[in-house]
Parts: structure tokens; C-alpha cells; sequence
């Protein structure tokens, strides 16, 4: 199989609305992710792509539009789609889309030059004149596209915010190119241990230095993080973000005993979604699917809506998984039974939340596990609200100190 990878904006806008990513994964099957919101101007740069790529491919060649990342998915996109596939009819070009609003849209107004599947296998087991050998290498093959596939959507995922602040950086400080601001981002990220996607994250997010010249957060002063059990091995373990957080979920799948744990955090800059930051026990289409959470129907999503601890006992039959569509990913994984605890800050507002698994159906938390799980949720919401205020507004200093010598270069 091939390895080589290729990104490109679909949009020629400083803040993309929507991003593409190409992964000609064999010599007969291309991969095209969009991830975003596929917009009227989207749309646009989206038919520019397909009319080159669908005129220059040889018949014997498949394409893949995987649009599982995509947040959105205007009219101007889905006519565009139609427009450019439509002579396809006889040889469609697939779509994968996980996103049951995404299926309806095609379910209503059906494009003659697209099959819709549900997953990334499926769309690979209806391409029969793409035959391997034997069995055992087509399945290898379904595993390893879906591996560098998903891998794809994370980078997407990440892409457009990491864009955002380049594109702020740029113009602020008047650095000579993208590469620039992305060699800042990436110095301060390793400066302060701070992961590159948390630091554009804040970029965006917090408000513009007041003056030029000035700090970025003035009078701010240095603070001792806070203390908890799950803080008990020091200062050190609260600076270095993902060795606390891969400390809290093994922490929570013994108080527990669960199979599997999951762990979000609230990204303001990624749509306010609940973001995968640290998991134990859950493969990696699971984790492709819960790495941004905003739907309010899933057991994380109606965590945070309460703000008290969600408990399912069984995912086969509990209503809201079943319309949510997370009733046929959660069984694949071997869960049945789930609980989900939220981190609430000093004024309540959820920050994050904490996920437990058990591949057997039925409420297996005693009142004690419950309690526990609330004490390290409290636990990660104060580490979570030091860290954004000491060590990530650290990074951010750093990026203000160093775009201005690069302004005075």
C-alpha cells in the first residue's frame, strides 16, 4: 500500500470553514477526507478539486469522499457533489458518512453518481472489481486503510484550529509567512509542554494583547496548582498535561472497575465540542467517533447538559443512544453498560467529563464508585482551570514575547 500523504485547503480563506485531505492509499483507491463546515464558498474550491481529480482519473481508478468529519453540509455542497459525480452513475464515487444527518440528506435527495455507505469498510467491501488476493489480505488491507484513514480525520480535526492561529499570529505580529507562525506555535508548545493543538486552541481564543508592546497578560501572578489526590506525586505531574491525564483515566478504571474510561475536555475553540484527551480500553474507530463530542444525546453530551453523573445499563435498549446512532458503535467496542461523571468548575459550567465502560449490562457502580468518580472529576476541573491559567497563559506569553522580537527583526 501506498504511504503517501497529501493535504490541501479546500477554501483559500485565513480561517478555513473547510479542509480536504488525500490519502492514494493503493494503486486504485484514493481517500479524499473533508472535515468542517462544507460552506457555498467550500463548495465552490470542493467542484474546482473534483473536476480535476474526477477528469485526470483512469477508469479503473476508485475514489472514497469520506465526509465523517464534516459538521455541515450546505445545499451549495450536496449540489456541487451531484453536479461533478452525476456521469458517474455507471462507476459511483463512495461516500462514508458516520453522521446520520449526513445519510438523511442523501436519503431524501439521492445523487445518481454517489453510494452512500455507513463505513469506511463498507464502502471498501462494495468496490469488486478492487479485489485482493485472498481474504486474509483484503481484510488486512480494510484494517490498515481504515488505521491511515482515521489517523487522516484526527490531523483534520486538529487542522483548522492550528490554521486559525497561524493566520492570527501572521497578521499580528506581521511574521513573513504560515511557516513562520507555525515554527512560533510549535516552540512555544515544546518551550512550556503544552500540546501545539491546546496552545492554537488559546491563541484563538483569548483576547488580543492590549498594546503592542505591552504583556499579553499583565499583573498575572504565579500560582501553586491545586491540591489533590490526584496531584499527589507533585508539581511536576501538573505541568505535563498528558502524563496527569493518562495518570486520571487508568486512576479511573480501577475506583471503577471498569473495562474502559474515557476522558473529554471542552475545547472552546473547536465549537465548544467535548474533546478525547486520554482513554484506556477503546479501539480506534470508537475513538475516531467520540474524539469530538457535541451531540446532547450521547452519554457524555447529556452528562455535561445535567451536570450531575449519566448512568446507561444497557446501550442496546436506552432510547437516546438508539436515535443518536451510538446503539451499533458502542456494542462493536463490547460495551453494554456505561457511566459518565462531569467536571464542573467553582460556578458550575462544565469543563470536561469522565466516561466508565462495562462490557456487561446492568448498573454495576456502587454509590461509593459514583462518589469516587466525582471527587477526581472535581479533581480535573481545579487542575484543569490552574492549567489553563498558569501554564498555557505561560506559552502564550512566550509566543507574545517572541512574535515581537520576530516584528522588530
Amino acid at each position: 500500500m501506498a504511504g503517501e500523504e497529501r493535504v490541501a485547503p479546500v477554501t483559500g480563506r485565513r480561517e478555513l470553514n473547510t479542509s480536504l485531505m488525500v490519502q492514494q492509499v493503493t494503486d486504485r483507491v484514493e481517500v479524499l477526507c473533508l472535515s468542517g463546515v462544507l460552506d457555498t464558498e467550500g463548495a465552490a474550491a470542493l467542484g474546482r478539486e473534483l473536476a480535476g481529480r474526477l477528469g485526470s482519473t483512469p477508469p479503473e481508478r476508485r475514489l472514497i469522499l469520506d465526509l465523517t468529519g464534516l459538521r455541515l453540509l450546505s445545499a451549495a455542497g450536496i449540489q456541487v457533489l451531484d453536479t461533478h459525480t452525476r456521469h458517474l452513475s455507471h462507476r459511483p464515487v463512495f461516500v462514508v458518512v458516520a453522521a446520520p444527518h449526513a445519510r438523511e440528506i442523501f436519503s431524501i435527495a439521492p445523487a445518481p453518481g454517489l453510494r452512500v455507505c455507513a463505513t469506511l469498510d463498507a464502502a471498501l467491501a462494495s468496490l469488486p472489481d478492487v479485489a485482493l488476493p485472498t481474504a486474509v489480505e483484503a481484510t488486512d488491507t480494510a484494517e490498515v486503510l481504515s488505521e491511515e484513514v482515521l489517523g487522516l480525520r484526527a490531523k483534520a480535526r486538529t487542522g483548522a484550529v492550528i490554521g486559525m492561529a497561524q493566520g492570527i499570529l501572521l497578521e499580528r505580529y506581521g511574521l513573513v509567512d504560515s511557516q513562520a507562525a507555525f515554527d512560533l506555535l510549535r516552540q512555544a508548545s515544546q518551550h512550556h509542554n503544552v500540546p501545539l493543538r491546546v496552545l492554537a486552541s488559546a491563541v484563538v481564543t483569548a483576547p488580543a494583547p492590549t498594546a503592542p508592546s505591552a504583556e499579553w497578560f499583565p499583573g498575572r501572578l504565579p500560582a501553586p496548582p491545586p491540591s489533590s489526590n490526584l496531584l499527589a506525586t507533585g508539581d511536576q505531574q501538573a505541568l505535563d498535561r498528558g502524563q496527569l491525564l493518562r495518570a486520571l483515566v487508568y486512576e479511573v478504571v480501577t475506583v471503577a472497575d471498569a473495562d474502559a474510561a474515557e476522558i473529554h475536555l471542552v475545547d472552546p475553540a473547536m465549537h465548544n465540542s467535548l474533546v478525547l484527551e486520554a482513554h484506556s480500553g477503546l479501539d480506534a474507530a470508537y475513538r475516531d467517533r467520540v474524539a469530538q463530542v457535541n451531540d446532547p444525546r450521547t452519554v457524555p453530551g447529556r452528562a455535561r447538559l445535567r451536570g450531575e453523573p449519566v448512568q446507561v445499563a444497557d446501550v442496546l435498549t436506552d432510547p437516546a443512544l438508539v436515535a443518536s446512532d451510538e446503539d451499533r458503535m458502542l456494542p462493536a467496542t463490547g460495551s453494554r453498560s456505561l457511566c459518565s461523571v462531569p467536571a464542573l468548575s467553582e460556578d458550575g459550567e462544565c469543563v470536561g467529563t469522565i466516561t466508565v465502560h462495562n462490557t456487561r449490562p446492568g448498573t454495576w457502580l456502587t454509590q461509593v464508585q459514583v462518589s469516587a468518580l466525582r471527587t477526581l472529576a472535581e479533581d480535573l476541573a481545579a487542575w484543569h482551570s490552574w492549567y489553563r491559567r498558569t501554564v498555557v497563559l505561560d506559552a502564550l506569553e512566550y509566543v507574545h514575547a517572541h512574535g515581537q522580537t520576530a516584528r522588530a527583526s
